[in-house]
C-alpha cells in the first residue's frame, strides 16, 4: 500500500473534487505547470484566459499568469500598504486594475501608458473586471508570490 502524507491526500482530493465538478487542471495549477521555473520571463507566455474565466464565474483568490498593454497610470494608493496602480488591456480586449504593493516589491518606475506588461497575482473579482494583486513575493512564505515583468525586468 502506497502511503501519502497529508498534504500530497488533501490536493489528491481537491484535485478529484475540481475534476469530478467539470473543472480543469488548469483551474487548480495555473496555466504554467507547477515545473516552470520562476526565473523564466513570462513575456514569452500566452494568454491562458485564466482572468477572462474567473470573471464570467465572480471567481476570487484565483491565481493568474497574463499579460495586456498599460492603458492608464492611476495615482499611488498611499493609505496603508503603498500600491501602485494601473489598468491593463488583455489581448481578449478585457481590463483590469493591478494593484502592485510597493511595500514590498520595487515600483516600476519606467512604466509608461502603452507598455506591454506581464503579470502573476493574484485575481479579485469585481464588477468593473476585476483586481489583481499579490504581484509580490510573501515575505511570510505563506503565499504563493507573483511578479510583474516589464522589458524582460521581473519586479517581485
Amino acid at each position: 500500500m502506497v502511503q501519502l502524507n497529508p498534504r500530497t491526500l488533501i490536493a489528491l482530493v481537491a484535485v478529484g473534487i475540481v475534476l469530478l465538478s467539470g473543472g480543469k487542471l488548469s483551474d487548480i495549477i495555473g496555466p504554467q505547470s507547477a515545473s516552470s521555473s520562476a526565473s523564466q520571463p513570462a513575456s514569452s507566455s500566452v494568454s491562458s484566459g485564466a482572468v477572462e474565466r474567473a470573471f464570467a464565474k465572480r471567481q476570487s483568490d484565483v491565481m493568474v499568469v497574463d499579460r495586456g498593454r498599460v492603458v492608464k497610470l492611476l495615482p499611488d494608493d498611499l493609505k496603508g500598504s503603498k500600491h501602485q496602480k494601473m489598468i491593463v488591456k488583455l489581448a481578449s480586449g478585457h481590463t483590469i486594475l493591478i494593484a502592485h504593493n510597493i511595500d514590498l516589491a520595487p515600483r516600476l518606475n519606467s512604466l509608461r501608458e502603452g507598455d506591454m506588461l506581464a503579470f502573476k497575482g493574484e485575481y479579485e473579482w469585481n464588477e468593473r473586471g476585476g483586481v489583481v494583486h499579490w504581484t509580490h513575493h510573501d515575505p511570510r512564505g505563506r503565499h504563493e508570490g507573483g511578479w510583474l515583468e516589464l522589458n524582460g525586468k521581473r519586479y517581485e
